[in-house]
């Protein structure tokens, strides 16, 4: 059984690595919209920020700013450059249990991120400077996959990076579909820039043609079992990882986080897009973020949390 402290270390990782992707896209996006109309840069900027969490921040500022905030304000934990110091900082404490590949490219993203020049670089060109970092994260997560050992430390990696997602795109879809009281989400523009905050505007097009409404976009991103963004890929994913882990815990008496994940991949595999439609996607959106939720806790207390005496032979 790997040490606790590594499983952690690794989890976190791949939670920061997807936290920090996600934030880049949300403000590139949020930035391209302000090219276009008013209205539906104003709505985008809304969801952006909604999915982050910070819903009041759209009164205080521009794009621009808003976006600067998000990647480099070293003073906000969920900022871009926060996410990746911390990613970091677990990469140096499990420095032995990850490839040289991994961690130098891992380091240059956070010495670009936190560099002097980098707030330089960003006012030169915000859209250019977060593709950037986009590609050096993906280059990351290729360099893990390439290189690493596919065992104990890579599934909690991925465990992470699963979870995180998984989590990130529910939260886009109960700010942009989850609230019935709130007028729909019907704008053009606005849904296209949904498409785009999840990476999924091209595969969505392939799959619907130029056909976007908001079911469709809510059917994809929620209940596609291709996608490797759709919140159905993550959970199946995570149902995988753990069980290829479970076999090394034993058991403790409470449910383990891969029956957890089986029950939430089955919750979306059966899902049937037209009762979701009649009931109300809230409810179906609300339940797989506090499963995700439980989910989490129960990978903690089985592989990081859980007492010795739970490990050590009788």
């Amino acid at each position: 059984m790997m040490l606790a402290r590594v499983a952690d270390s690794l989890y976190w990782i791949g939670r920061y690595v997807e936290r920090a992707e996600h934030m880049c896209r949300l403000s590139d996006v949020m930035l391209n919209a302000t090219l276009d109309r008013t209205q539906a840069a104003d709505q985008v900027t809304r969801i952006a920020l909604a999915a982050v969490g910070d819903p009041d921040a759209a009164h205080v500022g521009s794009p621009y700013d808003l976006a600067f905030s998000l990647a480099l304000d070293r003073e906000d934990p969920g900022s871009i450059t926060s996410s990746l110091a911390l990613a970091r900082e677990n990469a140096r404490q499990v420095r032995d249990q990850i490839t040289t590949e991994t961690w130098e490219r891992l380091n240059l993203i956070y010495l670009r991120m936190a560099g002097p020049e980098a707030p330089k670089a960003f006012a030169d060109g915000a859209s250019v400077f977060l593709h950037d970092i986009i590609a050096d994260l993906h280059l990351f997560k290729g360099a893990a996959d390439a290189t690493m050992s596919h065992g104990e430390g890579w599934r909690f990696l991925l465990l992470g990076v699963h979870l995180e997602r998984a989590q990130l795109i529910g939260r886009l879809l109960q700010v942009c579909f989850g609230d019935a009281s709130r007028r729909p989400l019907d704008d053009h523009m606005a849904l296209m820039s949904v498409l785009r905050m999840s990476c999924a505007l091209e595969p969505y097009l392939r799959r619907f043609t130029a056909d976007i409404q908001p079911r469709k976009i809510l059917q994809f991103l929620l209940l596609d079992e291709e996608f490797p963004r759709s919140i159905r890929f993550s959970t199946a994913r995570i149902e995988e990882h753990l069980s290829a882990t479970a076999r090394y815990v034993e058991a403790t008496g409470h449910a383990g986080p891969e029956r957890l994940a089986g029950r939430l991949r089955a919750r979306l595999q059966y899902a049937d897009m037209e009762e979701l439609e009649a009931a109300g996607a809230s409810a179906l959106i609300s339940t797989v973020l506090d499963e995700c939720a439980a989910l989490h806790q129960a990978i903690y207390d089985t592989f990081v949390a859980y007492s010795l005496e739970m490990r050590l032979p009788a």
